[in-house]
């Protein structure tokens, strides 16, 4: 749980750097699939930095994902909005409300249950035609980002914000389902190229959601599609479960802390983005 939550901070310091990146580079195609868009983004030294962030947490939730079950982990992914929220009032400037601070407690309150229910990770592997299914899902991500590009305003934010946090999904249930990491089966594993298709694609539709949408929205999208998708997948499939007894609390204590995450969504935008992004991050 400890990695989880290391890998929350990290998610939650990048994802104002990423917010401020993605903003000043030059507006693409309108398309949610926009290569191009992160070639200019990576011309920002705060896009990189968060890329970099994003990479050790990445690791961090590997290792993570190996000792403990996906609704855990995820339900950590989601709390990093809470970390967000925190670092924006020293690093930012920003003014916490009375009832944002209530909404950091309750996403801490659902850690700690979650934390203390939480069993070990489940031993299925899962059955072979999950691990194509996962491919399916990232194809499906891929081509709903080429098209959600398109949508005016908060649609398109919620869409590509939904469909980043279902390919980040992807990415943590194919993690589980690398059972052999020899090259050779690797090569063969359809989760590997899943995780790869997932993840890629879900760079590129948050950064095309943080350019010229709604940072809100399509954070609170992202919420909701790494957690609960990929929660379910690891109860029904791959055998996560609670500690003996403790169904309730950790159920209780995963809703209670995407609900905080919801609830404190704004601060996945920073104020004054034009204004913190200088001359010497112009394009």
């Amino acid at each position: 749980m400890i990695c989880a939550l290391s890998s929350a901070v990290c998610i939650g310091m990048a994802s104002v750097l990423q917010a401020v990146g993605a903003r000043a580079a030059r507006l693409g195609t309108g398309s949610g699939v926009d290569v191009a868009l992160m070639l200019r983004a990576l011309r920002q030294w705060r896009y990189v930095a968060a890329l970099a962030l994003y990479g050790l947490s990445f690791t961090l939730q590997i290792v993570a994902l190996l000792t403990i079950p996906i609704y855990a982990v995820e339900a950590a992914q989601a709390a990093s909005l809470a970390v967000t929220a925190v670092l924006a009032t020293r690093v930012l400037k920003v003014r916490l409300r009375g009832t944002e601070w209530a909404a950091v407690a309750v996403v801490c309150a659902g850690l700690a249950m979650l934390g203390l229910s939480v069993g070990a990770e489940g031993g299925s592997d899962g059955p072979a035609a999950l691990r194509y299914a996962m491919l399916g899902v990232a194809f499906a991500v891929l081509l709903t980002g080429a098209a959600a590009g398109r949508l005016p305003g908060r649609a398109r934010a919620l869409v590509l914000g939904f469909g980043a946090g279902t390919g980040f999904g992807v990415v943590s249930v194919s993690v589980r389902l690398l059972d052999d990491l020899a090259p050779s089966a690797l090569v063969a594993n359809a989760a590997v190229y899943a995780l790869l298709l997932g993840g890629g694609t879900a760079f590129l539709l948050l950064t095309s959601a943080l350019q010229r949408g709604s940072v809100t929205t399509a954070t609170a999208g992202m919420v909701v599609g790494e957690t609960i998708g990929p929660a379910v997948v690891g109860v029904v499939w791959l055998g996560d479960r609670t500690r003996e007894g403790l169904v309730m609390p950790a159920a209780v204590g995963f809703a209670v802390a995407v609900a905080g995450a919801l609830a404190l969504a704004r601060f996945g935008e920073p104020p004054a983005i034009a204004a913190a992004a200088g001359p010497a991050d112009a394009p």
